[in-house]
């Protein structure tokens, strides 16, 4: 091709991009984001991850060949319906507010005897954590269409509230990040894609409320451990123990946040 004709044909091209520039003008870009999600919707991959975990959930296994089913994740022995909304919360025989993260690997460890502390130190994606990253997503599907409403009667619940609430404005590291940077007003986008508001009472449903979610651009799926890890990444934050306090706190913060928010996880996301 001649330069003349690439050069007429850049011109037909330009031409037929202004013309319909109007057209797209109509549609902004988290519509059309939006569309996307639901035609992805459709057959979210995470369904796979909640049969994984169901079954998960009810298999013998570990040192000690047992099921989870008597794992207490707040709502009694067994009961997984409603307490995905319901956490994180205080657990007596712990001693400690735990998000759905930790308490299921404290189940691990006292039920089937597996070492939480190594599958804490295990990198995302690898061994058990493949396990957990099952099991909430079976957990907090049991719990989708549910309001959230995070237990405050407690004084180390409402302590981590606080704990959570100043970590979330918190500003350090080269940039001077804080979560509230990019989460914490109206009107605020990265790339093409809106960042929800987590400072609202209730929160913004496509925030605290959808994690879980399989994440399109990974192929897997994520929990909130591993997106808050992600979230004090671009922070360029060292990153979280996990189930830290750190990452616990701010569950709570957010989660309280959410109240009234319906529960749309495990969701899907870019």
């Amino acid at each position: 091709m001649s330069w003349r004709r690439l050069a007429r044909l850049c011109v037909a091209l330009g031409a037929a991009a202004a013309l319909a520039a109007p057209a797209l003008a109509q549609k902004s870009s988290a519509d059309a984001i939006n569309e996307y999600r639901a035609l992805l919707a459709d057959g979210n991959p995470a369904e796979l991850w909640e049969a994984r975990g169901e079954a998960l959930w009810k298999q013998k296994r570990g040192p000690k060949n047992a099921s989870l089913e008597a794992c207490d994740l707040g709502k009694g022995p067994g009961a997984v319906k409603g307490a995905f909304v319901e956490l994180p919360r205080y657990f007596a025989d712990t001693g400690r507010v735990q998000d759905m993260e930790s308490r299921l690997l404290s189940c691990l460890q006292t039920l089937q005897g597996f070492d939480a502390a190594a599958i804490a130190a295990t990198p995302f994606g690898r061994g058990e954590q493949l396990t957990l990253e099952a099991l909430v997503a079976y957990v907090s599907s049991e719990s989708r269409g549910l309001k959230f409403k995070l237990p405050q009667g407690h004084a180390e619940e409402r302590k981590m509230l606080e704990v959570g609430r100043r970590l979330f404005f918190y500003r350090a590291g080269p940039y001077d990040f804080s979560c509230a940077s990019c989460h914490g007003e109206d009107g605020k986008r990265i790339r093409l894609q809106d960042l929800p508001n987590l400072t609202k009472n209730p929160g913004d449903g496509v925030g605290f409320a959808a994690w879980p979610a399989y994440r399109v651009s990974s192929g897997e799926l994520w929990g909130m451990q591993r997106r808050l890890n992600d979230c004090f990444r671009q922070q360029r934050f060292p990153y979280p123990g996990y189930a830290s306090e750190v990452t616990v706190a701010l569950g709570v913060y957010m989660g309280v946040k959410s109240e009234g928010a319906a529960s749309i996880a495990p969701s899907i996301k870019r």
